[in-house]
C-alpha cells in the first residue's frame, strides 16, 4: 500500500513537472500577448506603411511563437505530430480572435479581422516551417530544435 502511495506520487510530481515544463510557457506568453493588446497604441512611425509592416510583422512573429509553443505542448501529452499542427493553429487563432474582442475594449485599440488575419498567417507559418524547413536544416540548428522538443 505505501508503495502504490510512493508510485503515485512519482507519478505526480512527473506529471507536474511536464505541466510545468510544456504549458507554463504557453500561458505566460498568451499573458504576454494579452498584456500588449491592454495598452494604448501608438504610431511606430510616422510613416503609414512603415507602421502597418511593423504592427502586422508583431501579429505574425508572436502568433508564430504562440503556435510553435502549443505544438510542442500538445506533440509532448501524445497528440500526433500532424494533429498538434492543426490543433496548434486552431487554437493559436481561436486566441488572436479572443484577443481582438479583448482590444475592442482596450481605448486606442481597435479589433479588426485584418489583424486576426495576420496572427493566422503566423500561426501557419510556424507550423509550415516546422514540417518542411526543420527537417532539411542544418544540424546544429536540428540539435537546438530537438533540445527544445520540437522534433
Amino acid at each position: 500500500m505505501k508503495r502504490k502511495k510512493q508510485q503515485k506520487g512519482v507519478l505526480d510530481q512527473e506529471i507536474v513537472k511536464k505541466v510545468i515544463r510544456f504549458w507554463l510557457p504557453v500561458v505566460i506568453w498568451a499573458i504576454v500577448i494579452f498584456l500588449f493588446s491592454a495598452r494604448p497604441t501608438r504610431r511606430a512611425t510616422q510613416i503609414f506603411w512603415q507602421d502597418f509592416i511593423i504592427k502586422k510583422s508583431a501579429h505574425v512573429f508572436e502568433y508564430a511563437i504562440l503556435t510553435t509553443l502549443l505544438y510542442r505542448a500538445l506533440k509532448e501529452v501524445g497528440v500526433e505530430k500532424k494533429e498538434a499542427g492543426v490543433y496548434s493553429i486552431i487554437l493559436a487563432v481561436l486566441y488572436g480572435m479572443s484577443d481582438e474582442f479583448h482590444q475592442s475594449f482596450t481605448p486606442g485599440r481597435e479589433s479588426t479581422v485584418r489583424d486576426v488575419i495576420f496572427d493566422t498567417i503566423g500561426a501557419i507559418l510556424a507550423i509550415y516551417g516546422i514540417w518542411r524547413y526543420l527537417p532539411k536544416a542544418p544540424k546544429k540548428l536540428k540539435l537546438w530544435a530537438k533540445r527544445l522538443q520540437l522534433t
